[in-house]
């Protein structure tokens, strides 16, 4: 069996994404802990799909925003036309959801029709990094 790779990126809001394309195709699991400015939000939801990820679950404050921006973005990207099933993008929130349940849900539900996930992204949208704290408690669900 193959490992999978967790990768914990903390992001503030307004800041410059890094490179993930070498984890394509990949889940991600936006924490949006702080509010953001909608173009920022638009542009990090570009960089999620164009960087090959495939499924999206969103939690935190707007997770439903994140959402729809998301699959706009992946849609967006073959100019509203049929997307390819390899391209097809997947996205949840989890509004009412503990942050425990999204991570369970991530690591033990989430299935792609196209895609066997090697890698993981947890994408804390957040001005303070808490990288020890979140995967522990991924680790754990």
């Amino acid at each position: 069996m193959q490992k999978k790779i967790l990768t914990y990126l903390q992001l503030p809001p307004g800041a410059e994404p890094p490179k993930l394309d070498h984890l394509s195709p990949f889940l991600a699991i936006v924490l949006a802990e702080e509010e953001v400015d909608e173009l920022w939000q638009a542009e990090i939801c570009r960089w999620l799909v164009a960087a090959g990820c495939r499924y999206v679950l969103a939690w935190g404050k707007d997770c439903e925003a994140w959402h729809d921006m998301v699959e706009d973005a992946a849609l967006e990207a073959f100019d509203y036309e049929d997307v390819p099933d390899e391209h097809k993008l997947i996205a949840t929130w989890h509004e009412d959801e503990e942050r425990e349940e999204v991570f369970w849900f991530a690591k033990h539900r989430a299935a792609h029709p196209s895609h066997s996930f090697k890698a993981t992204v947890i994408l804390d949208i957040a001005s303070v990094g808490r990288k020890d704290e979140i995967e522990q408690e991924y680790s754990a669900a």
